[in-house]
């Protein structure tokens, strides 16, 4: 089945060279309210306002085969993909990784990615952590399969002089993917151009959510409205950071869930000039 992963195909594999090509997608926690209601029709509105892929979250993974297979012949019919999916920790357990990996190959994921770790009180923990990303890649590797990390703030607060996300860069494989939420990241108060270019083609996805430092706004702050400087990361992810797609993510907004993503696509598109 890895044979024919869709990503593999030309214009999505050899094309993501060129900035243009870059497909843009959303992280479906962003619409997740519809997605429970209705995934199919949900996945269906979501390619109509020109999305070209989705990111499915934690509850994909409670799915038949059938329901993947299903899903998947939704997506081909739509022309729209899924590069990667966010997973709880445990689903990278012995007892979960091969459920979590059948489903990523009916679907045409490249990427399990982890969406969350608890919080460590010391440096020993994220080592173990990165030790874990490191045996899950090994496990996954000959399916075709890779492993993603996706960052909160707590990956960037120092922890005896050292911030967490540098341990799981310097201490995973190359092949691990470190996701970049950018929100987050400005949050912490860190930088995320400066962050993609310390870690040349290790920035294969990134999660386009802005952050607002109004309190009363935060991450409901909708794409290009909060402190996110759009342009220099988009320059960063494609000159260096080897970024393959783009997934616009948002929390919560003053309109309702589609309403935002469709709001979102269109900033985004205006920023980055388009397709």
């Amino acid at each position: 089945m890895s044979a024919v992963l869709p990503w593999a195909l030309p214009g999505v594999a050899a094309g993501l060279a060129t900035s243009k090509s870059i497909p843009v997608g959303l992280e479906l926690y962003s619409v997740r309210d519809e997605l429970q209601k209705d995934p199919e029709g949900t996945v269906r509105a979501v390619a109509k306002m020109g999305y070209q892929c989705v990111e499915f979250y934690g509850p994909y993974f409670e799915w038949t085969q059938t329901q993947a297979k299903q899903m998947r012949k939704v997506m081909d019919e739509l022309g729209i993909r899924c590069y990667s999916t966010h997973n709880d920790e445990d689903n990278f357990s012995d007892a979960k990784i091969d459920h979590a990996r059948e489903l990523n190959l009916i679907i045409g994921s490249k990427y399990m990615v982890q969406a969350w770790s608890d919080p460590k009180p010391n440096l020993e923990g994220w080592k173990t952590l990165a030790d874990r990303l490191n045996a899950a890649a090994d496990k996954l590797s000959s399916s075709g399969l890779k492993v993603g990390y996706h960052n909160h703030d707590a990956e960037w607060k120092p922890i005896d002089g050292k911030r967490p996300i540098e341990i799981i860069a310097s201490s995973t494989k190359p092949s691990v993917m470190l996701q970049l939420d950018v929100g987050t990241c400005l949050e912490a108060g860190a930088d995320p151009v400066g962050w993609i270019r310390a870690n040349p083609g290790r920035i294969r996805s990134i999660h386009c959510k802005d952050w607002s430092p109004d309190p009363s706004v935060g991450y409901k702050t909708l794409f290009g409205e909060g402190k996110a400087d759009w342009k220099a990361i988009f320059q960063a992810a494609e000159s260096t950071g080897g970024t393959e797609y783009y997934l616009v993510e948002q929390e919560g907004s003053r309109y309702p869930e589609l309403e935002t993503a469709r709001r979102c696509l269109e900033a985004f598109q205006l920023v980055r000039g388009g397709h």
